[in-house]
């Protein structure tokens, strides 16, 4: 069993959180996230740190999980959060201005992608020539969301690897017909 919902939740200076009833505020230098807690779950905040504790051994999976969301909540206004994206394929480009993001993929016309309030999104090129996207933000769930969203505009494709792909991503390159000879 984990036992990751026990452990404590530090906050760190310039983070003021404040918890009412169910709802919990969390407010730092990169903005302000509001969640409200599942029924049973327990929160006491003692200083500079929080326990999370539940009402009976029904709800205990909801523990680790309130601790997790809580702790990341406080990390997102205090560091914020980043993902990268890797645009691989001659002629796929990306470029950032204002609210939205431009993607050339292969289609015949060009993507439009809005950017939503808290997400902030830079491209940049390698010294290979394929276009480097980098999406922060203080939400952690929406910057994954907003790449996830990104990545499924061209999803990388088998055979020469050409798409949207994480930085970190790797794709297996399948043969093709000529390998069957």
């Amino acid at each position: 069993m984990s036992k990751i919902g026990r452990k404590l939740i530090t906050i760190p200076a310039g983070v003021e959180v404040s918890i009412n009833d169910a709802h919990i505020t969390v407010k730092g230098g990169k903005g302000t996230l509001e969640w409200t807690v599942p029924a049973g779950v327990l929160l006491k905040h003692e200083g500079n740190e929080i326990t999370v504790s539940v009402e009976n051994d029904s709800q205990k999976n909801l523990r680790g999980l309130s601790r997790t969301l809580i702790n990341n909540m406080i990390v997102g206004v205090s560091q914020g959060y980043e993902k990268k994206l890797l645009i691989i394929g001659v002629g796929y480009n990306a470029q950032a201005n204002g609210k939205n993001v431009t993607f050339s993929l292969g289609y015949a016309h060009k993507v439009q992608f809005p950017i939503p309030e808290g997400i902030e999104v830079k491209t940049e090129q390698d010294v290979k020539g394929n276009t480097i996207i980098t999406i922060t933000g203080y939400d952690k769930a929406l910057v994954g969301e907003i790449a996830a969203k990104m990545r499924q505009l061209k999803k990388p494709e088998p055979y020469k690897g050409k798409g949207i792909r994480y930085f970190d991503e790797y794709v297996k390159i399948k043969p093709g017909k000529s390998a069957k000879k």
